[in-house]
């Protein structure tokens, strides 16, 4: 497999780039700073140092079987992190067989949703969190607009820095019931897991542990 990830220098997107390496893939890590890639050098690994909003963006996305998009803000701030990279890589993909594979989040609505979720927690979690997930709104509704792209978007539950599990629990267009964190490292797993599977394009799956 040659894959791209976006977000490389992120906790997940570094995880990611990591596991992809150690399955025998050949990897194009995707910064803005090259100097906050974590990852040592290997000779399956290439950097692209791009902004993603940067026309030369494609030529990274361009010809690989999966891209990856782990991008996510550093504070509560506004942000067009996750659609200015989704709608680049989209532009870039149209009509292509490359995977497309990002990662959202279970606190938007979905559903299925319990009472709970519906009344309380969700619209809680979307006050708190109001500006990554409009950005992460706009996200989702640039793939849904673009059907002739293989995307797959991956909402995990609450993040730890856990090791991971061996199994990962999972609901395609609803949320997983009764669990409520997952590990970073089995996001990246799942991540690359949902690139290798057909089945996922053009679905909205929940993972947690």
């Amino acid at each position: 497999m040659k894959i791209t990830v976006l977000g490389a220098s992120g906790r997940i997107g570094g995880l990611a780039v990591r596991e992809a390496l150690a399955r025998g893939w050949h990897v194009t890590a995707v910064v803005r700073d090259p100097a906050r890639l974590t990852v040592p050098a290997h000779p399956r690994l290439d950097v692209a140092v791009h902004s993603l909003t940067d026309p030369r963006l494609a030529d990274a996305v361009t010809g690989r079987d999966a891209v990856v998009l782990a991008l996510g803000p550093t504070d509560l701030k506004p942000t067009t992190v996750n659609s200015d990279g989704t709608r680049s890589v989209v532009s870039a993909l149209r009509g292509s067989r490359t995977r497309f594979v990002v990662v959202s989040a279970s606190g938007l609505p979905a559903e299925g949703d319990s009472l709970f979720s519906r009344l309380l927690l969700k619209p809680l979690l979307g006050a708190v969190l109001r500006n990554g997930y409009a950005d992460l709104r706009r996200m989702e509704a640039i793939l849904r607009e673009a059907p002739e792209v293989r995307w797959t978007i991956v909402r995990p539950t609450r993040l730890t820095d856990k090791p991971a599990r061996a199994r990962v629990r999972s609901e395609v267009g609803r949320d997983v019931r009764g669990s409520y964190q997952v590990s970073r490292a089995n996001v990246a797993r799942y991540l690359l897991d949902a690139a290798e599977d057909d089945a996922l394009a053009g679905k909205t799956v929940s993972i947690a542990q």
